[in-house]
């Protein structure tokens, strides 16, 4: 059974058009090796009312270099994905997991975060009668750069999203550090704002007409690195994670033929 002790039940607001109750697990994955004194990480799950029925497309995705599973924006994508019938899975890197109160952190090497993202996967696959037939992966920040490492990979994906992808150090598009995308060939969804001091969009136009994969970007207007936005844009926190959401929601239903 996919729902544990753990979990949670979220009930959709009334005269919402889609299915009401999605459950939500709490997990632990554990490290193939003790890091920062841990030997495990939190994670949580998003398990469709009727999985593992149709087509059985599972989403794992992860956080950024300043905040954790915890980011609203991912917690609001995972709940949208969730809702739209497919298994979702966010998690913590062990650098944010061991995290201690008032101190500075100091992302993983990228072996540590590489290998925490692939045990992550391996947990959709932990009930062989609920296997996904379908994955796709992502993350936001530091997450998407990992995610992008893992599509040059063995490891076989339908697809991919990067959302605020580092490109260059700031305010430098000079230094451009994109050879992983071009050894990509899953489809995949760049979604940027554009104040990202980190992802100059002129120069990542440039670069997405050398990738070998089918390519989408969606940008959102006014947003930084971390998809916020100035208060003179009269848009709220709430309409940027709507627009994140339907961003990916509508690109992952093009991809799997449903729009």
């Amino acid at each position: 059974m996919l729902l544990g002790p753990g979990s949670v039940l979220y009930h959709a607001p009334e005269g919402d058009p889609v299915e009401p109750a999605a459950r939500y697990e709490n997990l632990k994955i554990p490290l193939d090796e003790p890091c920062h004194g841990l030997t495990e990480v939190s994670a949580i799950m998003g398990i469709p009312e009727w999985w593992p029925t149709g087509a059985r497309v599972a989403i794992t995705f992860a956080h950024g270099a300043a905040s954790g599973l915890d980011d609203p924006q991912l917690e609001a994508l995972q709940r949208s994905l969730t809702e739209a019938r497919y298994l979702t899975l966010r998690f913590n890197f062990p650098f944010w997991e061991g995290r201690k109160p008032g101190k500075r952190v100091t992302p993983d090497p990228m072996p540590v975060l590489e290998s925490t993202f692939q045990t992550a996967l391996a947990m959709l696959n932990r009930d062989p009668t609920a296997a996904p037939a379908h994955t796709f992966i992502g993350g936001k920040g530091l997450g998407a750069q990992v995610a992008a490492h893992l599509a040059t990979t063995r490891l076989r994906v339908d697809g991919l999203f990067l959302l605020g992808l580092p490109l260059h150090r700031q305010d430098k598009p000079e230094s451009l550090e994109a050879d992983d995308l071009y050894r990509v060939i899953a489809p995949t969804l760049f979604l940027q704002g554009t104040r990202d001091r980190r992802c100059d969009l002129p120069t990542l136009r440039r670069t997405l007409l050398r990738l070998g994969a089918p390519v989408s970007l969606w940008t959102i207007d006014g947003a930084d690195q971390n998809f916020k936005v100035l208060k003179k844009s009269d848009r709220s926190k709430e309409d940027v994670e709507r627009e994140i959401s339907g961003a990916v929601g509508g690109w992952l239903a093009r991809e799997l033929g449903e729009a």
